[in-house]
């Protein structure tokens, strides 16, 4: 692939006016809209490949989520691009004044592994609707899914303004040398300080969405159908997700100490109930992208300070690429496996005094993408809810943040910066141009030097709104 002729391209469609179009825009939503019905079965063969994930999960998290928000897109579209009259206050009269939304030009998505349609086409559908040309570098470690989607991509959208680049790190790093009017990351930290150091050298916006450790804090719950529901949610948005292989996966849990052994029974019970005996044969918990990873996680759990907290599971199959959903009671909270994003199918359980030592603990690691929290204790809720920072808080489930397009999805600190999903995804390509449009008629003498103490007087009025106390000190009635 001829990199630069490509750059040129792509530069040359958003230089040529088109995807400032509507007409454009939206028939390159309903193109992709097309893609995902058409290609339904192309999508989910290549994530079956690359993560082994279940059709139904592949369907849940990324090609049933992509058709919600392309149609949410093309529904808001006409809306989002319109213009929005601004006040202007009445010392500019005759004057008018608008926001409108314009493209940010030429733009790079950097995808990750876990969900490699998601993470590439959520923000793209943003990037077209705001009338972006764009350039998507897709991960090499999910090389069926990159290949599918450059291939889908090639296919039904514009290849002139819409290119997908594969590659390994080499090539993300040759693109990332290029000047770009807005750089979109997933991944992990350390990636992420590579992308904004080159992207500094030309002043280019980054948004990234990193990730951490995402806490699920349980209460004492009282009602068996409510321990029911809360164990369902947490072992789906842990292993039932990428098999943890996910940003906004629980990490951990927090919990009393007096509910710890109800808790660890219900999540065996609800193990077996959602995976069986032999989660592996059950095909509903997806492999680890790849050995370097196995090995990764493996380690945490072979640290010697962590070993005896393995309460439940543990087995590593490392030629198939999978490793049991496993639970650890209490692992020493300066072992690795709680300081680092664990990104698995490990669950660490640490139990605390009381639930509100939880608020303590959370706020002593980095801020997280999400914090969980299973409550019906209403105080409890104010308390983490305001004295906690993190990208969302969700309570009594998991996730389900994510798949609404009316809230903003995004991280803060350690966790990531820029917000996307919905409108909040046109909003991060575009940029507010303020148009002003002023008249001759009316004009305030006093804003030009020569400058002497009464045009000050008139600036003091003027500034504050005072319209009498302009008139005032052109009449000479105000001196001070």
């Amino acid at each position: 692939m001829d990199l630069e002729r490509e750059m040129r391209e792509v530069r040359e469609a958003f230089s040529s006016g088109k995807t400032k179009e509507e007409s454009w825009r939206r028939s390159q939503l309903q193109n992709l809209l097309t893609l995902m019905h058409e290609k339904e079965d192309h999508i989910i063969t290549a994530l079956q490949q690359d993560l082994g994930k279940h059709p139904v999960e592949s369907y849940r998290d990324e090609v049933g989520t992509l058709i919600k928000s392309v149609n949410y897109a093309l529904k808001g579209l006409k809306k989002w691009m319109s213009g929005k009259k601004a006040d202007l206050p009445f010392a500019a009269f005759p004057s008018t004044a608008y926001l409108v939304p314009e493209p940010l030009g030429v733009v790079l998505i950097i995808s990750t592994w876990n969900f490699p349609f998601g993470l590439s086409l959520e923000p793209l559908i943003g990037a077209i609707a705001a009338g972006n040309s764009v350039v998507i570098k897709p991960s090499e470690l999910a090389p069926a899914s990159s290949s599918t989607l450059a291939n889908l991509i090639n296919t039904y959208l514009d290849t002139k303004a819409i290119k997908v680049i594969e590659g390994d790190a080499s090539v993300g790093q040759h693109l990332l040398q290029h000047k770009w009017d807005k750089i979109f990351f997933t991944g992990n930290c350390k990636v992420g300080q590579l992308v904004m150091t080159a992207a500094a050298k030309n002043l280019t916006p980054v948004a990234l969405e990193l990730g951490g450790k995402c806490p699920a804090v349980v209460d004492s719950l009282s009602s068996s159908w409510d321990k029911r529901i809360a164990v369902d949610r947490i072992l789906s948005a842990k292993f039932g997700t990428c098999a943890g292989q996910a940003c906004i996966a629980i990490d951990y849990i927090l919990v009393d100490k007096n509910f710890s052994s109800t808790l660890v029974e219900l999540l065996k019970e609800g193990i077996e109930r959602m995976f069986g005996k032999n989660p592996k044969e059950s095909k509903s918990v997806a492999k680890i992208i790849n050995k370097s990873h196995v090995l990764r996680l493996r380690s945490l759990l072979d640290d010697p300070m962590v070993k005896a907290s393995v309460i439940h599971g543990g087995s590593v199959d490392e030629d198939n690429l999978f490793i049991e959903p496993t639970i650890l009671l209490d692992p020493p909270v300066n072992a690795r496996i709680m300081n680092e994003e664990i990104f698995g199918p490990l669950l660490p359980i640490i139990t605390l005094e009381k639930n509100e030592d939880s608020i303590e603990f959370i706020n002593s690691k980095s801020r997280a993408l999400a914090i969980y929290a299973f409550t019906k204790n209403e105080e409890f809720k104010n308390k983490l809810s305001s004295q906690t920072s993190s990208g969302s808080i969700v309570f009594n489930d998991a996730i389900i943040q994510y798949v609404a397009d009316t809230l903003p999805f995004g991280g803060v600190g350690g966790s990531g910066f820029g917000r996307y999903h919905g409108k909040f995804s046109f909003k991060e390509f575009s940029h507010k141009k303020v148009i002003v449009k002023r008249g001759f008629l009316v004009d305030f003498w006093f804003r030009y030097p020569p400058w002497n103490d009464h045009k000050l007087l008139l600036f003091r009025s003027a500034y504050r709104f005072d319209y009498l106390g302009v008139l005032l000190v052109i009449l000479g009635l105000k001196k001070c």
